[in-house]
């Protein structure tokens, strides 16, 4: 990917300086922008100096990565942003792509999830423990770890009174129903929100106003599916008695 270089700033960094401010080793950034996926800093003299869109651009790719997103995919979803996008474009797309719901996603081995549990789980254990959104099994053998209260809630369901089968069906109906919803807020968030400031040109003054909003968009629209699903249940259980 071709990368323009880089307007002046104002307040420059060096790599170490950029390394610091964004917990990517210095090696890796030299790697990065070595792929195209950071413009050419700034020379003065011999030292290279990195601006504000230079750790913007790092600040993506790091929430990219984070997102299970590959080197490859990466390089593509920048592809497709201007040479010239800045710091307030960037974080827009960064406020696009940050999780709704922190996972806390960790690869960790056999023995480790047996410590965790608190017992030597059998091969049906993990398998539930996985129909369940707990864990995923990795093809050499490691365990991916979506979270440790989800791990707790998922140990409480294999030792609860009701067989597996019953919450692994409870656990799919959750999932076809959230996936729709997610998919119907996606598209109403692009139809109504992103759409119209990109046929507007996406105005500048616009994007950190569009940032922030999607920043407020996000709790409020998980509090209101706990409080909606709550509701929904109340007057299903008010129906059903009535």
């Amino acid at each position: 990917m071709a990368a323009s270089p880089a307007p002046d700033q104002g307040d420059l960094m060096t790599i170490d300086q950029l390394a610091e401010r964004t917990g990517i080793t210095v090696r890796n950034i030299r790697f990065y922008a070595g792929r195209g996926l950071l413009p050419p800093p700034q020379l003065r003299g011999r030292t290279g100096l990195y601006g504000e869109d230079h750790l913007a651009r790092l600040e993506l790719v790091s929430e990219l990565s984070a997102l299970g997103f590959t080197l490859s995919a990466i390089e593509t979803h920048l592809e497709r942003l201007p040479s010239t996008a800045g710091a307030a474009e960037l974080a827009l797309q960064r406020a696009l792509l940050t999780p709704w719901v922190p996972e806390q996603i960790e690869e960790i081995d056999r023995s480790e999830l047996n410590r965790r549990a608190g017992r030597t789980l059998t091969p049906d254990d993990v398998t539930t423990l996985a129909e369940l959104g707990a864990v995923t099994v990795l093809d050499d053998g490691r365990i991916r770890l979506h979270g440790t209260s989800t791990l707790s809630t998922a140990l409480a369901v294999l030792d609860s009174a009701l067989p597996p089968e019953v919450w692994r069906q409870a656990h799919e109906l959750i999932e076809q129903h959230t996936t729709a919803l997610a998919e119907d807020l996606m598209k109403w968030f692009q139809d109504e929100v992103l759409q119209p400031y990109r046929d507007r040109g996406r105005p500048a003054e616009e994007r950190k106003q569009l940032a922030a909003t999607l920043s407020q968009l996000k709790p409020v629209t998980m509090r209101g599916v706990v409080t909606a699903f709550g509701r929904a249940v109340n007057r299903t259980i008010r129906e059903r008695i009535g």
